[in-house]
């Protein structure tokens, strides 16, 4: 499950760098979307009207189209397998109960908990932050102390899917539909214990943000939580 999550993480890196190139190449001819959402069925229409005006342009650009719809249809491939493969899962029942934390979905459900492996193994949170990279770094000397961003010295994935699930505390505490048919099999303490983080971690939230910390160090701040 580890190398699976670890697959899709290359090929998000590959869909990202293929899209770059293909952005590259219409600024460089100053052709330019109205739209302002990319990569939706819109920006789609618009591509395929394109029209480039010399004669060996337009096999470039077919080239980056359809080096970004192959890298596309990888990365719907690799999370069908994940979503496949994570039933038969000896830890899918910790997968299960993670996606009660909202903003917690299935990938990063399975990222966090394969990453992570047996988190009994760890003897205290402040291990665990350390073993993900969400420390932050000091440089003190003597009475002085002196706390700077966060180590990033430790598992890269897991960091990145703590982070993302974190960015769902930006809104007022609510329950969404995904979220009702996510909790509809758990237990009642589970249930409990996802309100009370979800509230918890809302209201941290705001209180950081209303003193003037950055929106970014906010959300990194709720997933050392």
């Amino acid at each position: 499950m580890r190398d699976l999550c670890r697959a899709r993480e290359d090929v998000l890196r590959d869909l990202k760098a293929t899209k770059l190139r293909l952005k590259a190449f219409l600024l460089r001819h100053d052709i330019r979307s109205t739209g302002q959402a990319t990569w939706n069925p819109a920006h789609r229409r618009w591509l395929s009207a394109v029209v480039c005006p010399t004669p060996a342009q337009p096999i470039v650009f077919q080239e980056y189209v359809r080096a970004v719809n192959e890298q596309t249809e990888r990365l719907q491939r690799l999370e069908q397998a994940l979503q496949e493969q994570v039933k038969s899962w000896r830890l899918n029942p910790v997968v299960e109960a993670l996606q009660a934390l909202r903003g917690v979905q299935c990938t990063v459900a399975v990222t966090t908990v394969a990453e992570l492996g047996d988190l009994t193994r760890f003897e205290n949170p402040r291990q665990l932050l350390g073993y993900v990279g969400l420390p932050p770094s000091e440089s003190s000397s003597g009475e002085r102390r002196r706390q700077g961003a966060i180590t990033k010295a430790g598992n890269t994935p897991a960091r990145r899917a703590l982070v993302e699930g974190a960015w769902a505390s930006r809104s007022p505490g609510t329950v969404s539909r995904p979220l009702q048919l996510r909790l509809a099999n758990q237990p009642k303490a589970i249930q409990d214990i996802s309100w009370k983080a979800q509230v918890r971690l809302c209201t941290r939230y705001r209180r950081l943000l209303a003193r003037g910390k950055h929106a970014n160090q906010v959300v990194v701040a709720i997933a050392r939580e």
